[in-house]
């Protein structure tokens, strides 16, 4: 389990419920176990940060990023994100929020790639 801030449970929870619809799209996809059995969180704490997707048995983090994701001190501020998320050990990707509109079969095929690496590399001695 990964530490985070209990003052980020309430704005998790809003966050959920405030979805937009790109992550609404993807979520369809990857409710209910539907990627090789791999359970997903939405809008789960982790550290100080709370992310949009996360599936823990795979330590694999899903971004979907709007047009304030492109201007440089947010990208910047991503980046950073990032960096502490691959510290503690988590894969990050991110998708804007037209790849999910317009090429949701190719996000969900490089996540369920992500997935099965991460699930080969579990399995290998």
């Amino acid at each position: 389990m990964f530490p985070y801030g209990r003052h980020l449970k309430p704005i998790s929870k809003k966050l959920r419920n405030d979805s937009t619809e790109p992550e609404r799209i993807l979520w369809t996809r990857l409710q209910h176990r539907q990627i090789s059995g791999v359970q997903f969180y939405r809008q789960k704490p982790i550290g100080p940060y709370i992310v949009d997707f996360f599936a823990a048995s795979v330590k694999l983090v899903i971004e979907v990023d709007g047009s304030q994701h492109f201007e440089f001190l947010q990208r910047e501020q991503d980046i950073e994100r990032d960096n502490a998320l691959n510290q503690l050990g988590l894969e990050v990707i991110r998708f804007d929020n037209n790849q999910i509109r317009f090429e949701i079969e190719g996000v969900m095929h490089r996540i369920y790639k992500t997935v099965e690496r991460a699930l080969r590399r579990q399995k290998s001695p």
